[in-house]
């Protein structure tokens, strides 16, 4: 965006910048507000219900103990019973009760409650059926006058039937609420005032150093990440300065991060391509199985060279479902196949340790690219002519694979690190150059499968890299744990 001169210009990109900054903090208020209210309507609700649950619960102990507590004498009836417990309960401000004998009101509460039942024919008459079932009920009603949360508890008796009704005031119930959300709204409205009054001002202020400070960046060479922009005094340019100076410097960093990136992505397809002129070099052409054989494997690795490709673009998208295909695979079959691939990657003692015979729900293409990516870590954090083993085996219910070298090893304060993307050991930084993406495209690939990765490391004697997968498919809200 250009910055022209003049006030006017001016006036706009602080609009430009002010407005943006106070429709935000209006939506965020607005948003708490109405998580705020979802939450406390919810409560209210959910409080009126326990209620009315309690309220049948105490009814119905009165009606199993069958006698009137003040005259310790049974109760002939309904009748009675609804009588005795009206006259037992307080009920609050929003709360109504009656009492329904056969389908009749029979019994009212008294008189200083507010909420009158029986002044509302509607109400009456949308009860009376449920007074005369059998049935235990709690809905909500509206009528013309109020909304309702009722509770209709019949009480049967040999000579008759009669049914407590309890409600809510829906509407005074949420009373409280809606002065509450109105204060908030009120409040929120002036502190949004308040901000625009105090960040229009400032504005203007921090954006009269941009012409100065565009002629300066301007000549910053873009092939030159070095050149910096000259901070001199302690006003706002001198701070707008240093910060475009900060800003620079995390530029710089990110782009040596991109070189770093590019070499580790060199380093990937280099795999693939060693493996496959491995094989070609070691082929016998005289043996036509082996000519089959090799060019099935070179064809394999091809493939998977260029879904690498794709993968190392795309690893933030690494969670979408079709990340990974999985089919029913022989480990058996797979373990042979990768430690056929493995020892193409350095010139190390590798041994196959164990081999698990089941087979998994599994992307073979995908597990392959992380079992190599593991062993050619350990090629690389380790010498010449050093054991590196590769294996699997079923371990209670789940298989794993693993990927053992007797390298450099990693610290114990840093076997979280080296998991993050871009982080590496300073151990591994010193000894091979890469950008730390290995292990992230690893567990990207074991948690699209439900796995996960566990590593075992001492310094100087070596790693163990296992990958712990289940033999099944997986439901995608059950977590896999081993």
């Amino acid at each position: 965006m250009t910055v022209q001169h003049g006030d006017g210009a001016r006036t706009s990109l602080r609009t430009r910048i002010v407005l943006p900054m106070i429709l935000m903090a209006a939506l965020t208020l607005a948003a708490s507000g109405a998580i705020v209210a979802a939450i406390q309507y919810r409560e209210i609700h959910s409080t009126m219900d326990q209620h009315l649950t309690r309220t049948r619960d105490e009814l119905r102990l009165l009606a199993d103990e069958g006698v009137d507590p003040g005259t310790g004498q049974p109760f002939a009836g309904p009748s009675e019973l609804l009588r005795t417990y009206l006259m037992r309960t307080v009920v609050g401000e929003a709360e109504g009760e009656v009492a329904f004998v056969g389908g009749d009101v029979k019994w009212v509460a008294s008189s200083d409650v507010t909420l009158r039942l029986e002044g509302d024919p509607q109400l009456v008459d949308a009860v009376r059926t449920l007074a005369l079932g059998d049935e235990i009920v709690i809905r909500s009603l509206q009528t013309d006058q109020r909304d309702y949360r009722v509770l209709v508890a019949p009480v049967v008796f040999p000579t008759g039937q009669g049914a407590l009704v309890h409600v809510f005031d829906v509407d005074l119930t949420f009373q409280q609420l809606r002065n509450t959300m109105l204060v908030y709204a009120t409040v929120a409205v002036a502190m949004l005032a308040v901000a625009s009054l105090i960040a229009w001002p400032l504005v203007g202020r921090l954006l009269r150093p941009i012409d100065e400070l565009r002629v300066a960046a301007d000549s910053i060479d873009e092939g030159d990440l070095t050149t910096r922009v000259p901070v001199t005094g302690r006003h706002e340019l001198a701070a707008l300065s240093a910060t475009i100076n900060r800003m620079l410097d995390r530029v710089q960093r990110s782009v040596e991060a991109q070189r770093r990136l590019l070499d580790d992505v060199g380093h990937e397809l280099r795999t693939p391509i060693t493996v496959v002129r491995g094989h070609l070099e070691l082929v016998d052409v005289a043996d036509p199985d082996d000519v089959v054989q090799t060019r099935e494997l070179a064809i394999d690795e091809l493939d998977r060279m260029g879904a690498l490709v794709g993968d190392l673009l795309v690893l933030a998208k690494a969670g979408q479902a079709d990340f990974v295909v999985p089919r029913w695979s022989d480990l058996a079959a797979l373990t042979d196949r990768n430690f056929e691939k493995a020892r193409t990657l350095g010139e190390r003692n590798w041994r196959l340790e164990e081999v698990a015979d089941v087979e998994a729900w599994v992307d073979p293409t995908r597990i392959t690219q992380a079992w190599l990516q593991l062993a050619a870590n350990a090629v690389k954090y380790s010498e010449t002519g050093s054991v590196i083993a590769l294996g699997s085996r079923l371990h209670r219910g789940v298989a794993r694979l693993w990927v053992r070298d007797s390298g450099i090893g990693i610290a114990a304060d840093q076997l979280a690190r080296v998991r993050e993307r871009f982080a590496r050991a300073p151990e591994a930084s010193t000894h091979a150059q890469g950008a730390g993406l290995g292990l992230s495209i690893v567990e990207s690939i074991l948690a699209a499968h439900h796995g996960r990765l566990e590593i075992e490391s001492t310094p100087g004697a070596g790693s163990t890299f296992t990958m712990i997968l289940p033999l099944a498919p997986v439901d995608d809200a059950t977590e896999e744990t081993a």
